[in-house]
């Protein structure tokens, strides 16, 4: 008995080629995803040459970057209560610490103008 395998060969070679499309695609998505792992926030992957909105709103931009080591309201967590950072720090203080890290906190998790609008939002906080 003779069985005929150009069936399987083709099912073999037309999967090969869309693991290869696959593997290009996530490489060229492979950073976009890294950060997003490492912030616990879900990434919208966009075209090159597509334009990004960003946000200036300082609570989405805590809730974002920030609330997972320093709770949903402030409270702290793995980080320290924000709650009254701004009677204890001066807005200089706090911005330095969200662009450069402080302890176990990492530097540049936000950008700049999300730092400073962090930073005016977290000042009020006495």
């Amino acid at each position: 008995m003779k069985k005929n395998i150009l069936p399987f060969g083709i099912i073999a070679i037309v999967g090969i080629f869309v693991a290869i499309i696959v593997f290009y695609i996530g490489v060229n998505q492979r950073e976009e995803i890294r950060l997003a792992e490492e912030n616990g926030e879900e990434v919208e992957v966009v075209d090159e040459g597509e334009e990004t909105e960003e946000t200036t709103d300082p609570e989405a931009i805590y809730v974002n970057s920030c609330a997972s080591c320093h709770g949903d309201d402030l409270s702290g967590g793995v980080g320290p209560d924000l709650t009254s950072v701004g009677g204890e720090l001066s807005a200089d203080e706090i911005k330095d610490v969200i662009v450069n890290g402080k302890g176990t906190m990492p530097g540049g998790l936000v950008d700049d103008d999300e730092a400073e609008s962090l930073t005016d939002w977290l000042s009020e906080m006495e």
